[in-house]
């Protein structure tokens, strides 16, 4: 395991992020986290910039976790278990790396001059309320840090344990601009338990979506992936924003489905598994690379985007927060959200 190969922006041009003596691994013979291994280690570093070549609508992300026990088969960042020389199946599922003075190190990092307040995004890379955070409670930390410095910041989940820091989003909600989305791309119960076993169902999460808004936090859904032959079907994409409306989203952006390397070769292999006679119609979709073509993804766009408007919901969900600190980067009462008049997007997060 080349501990010291996981850097900064995963590549070997800049130092590691821990020594390989930090590194404490834990088992635990507990229902939830059986089968999961847990490589407990001191971070040098927390706020990750975003490579410029990304996609991602963002530049700053924080990842407590490495790994991630959801388990869905398509995850893009299965990739990254490689330059820990992990498996990038079974083993980005089940060996889990756990920054554990995560919300320390943010607190000091939030603190430098060379920091300028800018936004900073969660639960891109791997889920920062995975089944591992209700063991370690890294977020609150991380929540208090980012709200003593009044510090944008946006969180992706499909984790309902979100719902344990309502309290803590609230105190931000009222200091820095802040954003909250759930992931939902289906509906459909056989899918989900296949191709994201380790998820909480998405009813459940529409359920957290409903009590989130209930408690005045605003939650977008991300609808991701919609999966090509599987959950693309105008009356399953229907049945999806139905439900996404019916739970009080503010908004919902659709992605279609892709397929980086790392996670095609699993994704692949459980195609074959389940659904074999789709495998042809995959190759000729995705034989221009990672991404579904430009006009399968402005079919589905179009129909979300059509189906949302029916239910009376947006691809965006616009909001002020007050800015107490002067911080740059948050919004104040009187500054209009400039996104509300932004045409809709199809964002990169998943």
């Amino acid at each position: 395991m080349r501990w010291d190969n996981l850097t900064r922006d995963d590549t070997a041009a800049t130092p590691a992020l821990f020594a390989a003596d930090a590194v404490t691994t834990r088992t635990f013979d507990t229902p939830e986290f059986r089968g999961i291994t847990f490589h407990e280690i001191r971070a040098r570093s927390i706020i990750n910039r975003v490579p410029g070549a990304s996609r991602m609508p963002f530049e700053w992300t924080v990842n407590p976790y490495r790994g991630c026990s959801h388990a869905c088969v398509y995850c893009f960042a299965r990739k990254t278990h490689s330059y820990l020389d992990l498996d990038t199946g079974i083993g980005f599922d089940s060996q889990i790396v756990v920054k554990t003075n995560a919300p320390d190190l943010l607190r000091r990092e939030l603190a430098s001059r060379r920091w300028t307040g800018e936004h900073i995004a969660m639960g891109t890379n791997v889920d920062c309320y995975q089944r591992a955070e209700g063991r370690y409670r890294l977020m609150p930390g991380i929540l208090t840090a980012l709200t003593e410095r009044a510090n944008p910041f946006s969180i992706l989940t499909k984790g309902t344990l979100i719902l344990r820091d309502l309290e803590l989003l609230r105190r931000a909600s009222h200091v820095t601009d802040i954003g909250v989305s759930v992931s939902v791309g289906f509906t459909d119960g056989e899918l989900w338990r296949t191709v994201e076993p380790g998820t909480p169902s998405p009813e459940r999460r529409l359920d957290a979506v409903r009590a989130l808004s209930s408690h005045g936090i605003p939650c977008g859904v991300l609808m991701a992936p919609v999966i090509p032959f599987l959950s693309d079907s105008p009356e399953q994409l229907r049945a999806t924003v139905r439900a996404i409306a019916e739970a009080g989203a503010s908004s919902v952006t659709p992605l279609v489905l892709h397929l980086r390397p790392g996670a095609r070769e699993w994704f692949t292999a459980w195609l074959t598994h389940h659904h074999p006679r789709l495998l042809r119609r995959y190759d000729a979709l995705y034989e221009g690379g990672s991404y579904a073509p430009k006009w399968y993804q402005r079919r589905i766009t179009g129909m979300v985007h059509d189906f949302a408007t029916e239910y009376g919901i947006g691809p965006y969900a616009s909001g002020a927060h007050r800015n107490v600190s002067g911080k740059p980067g948050a919004r104040t009462e009187e500054e209009p959200d400039a996104r509300a008049d932004s045409p809709p997007a199809q964002l990169s997060l998943l």
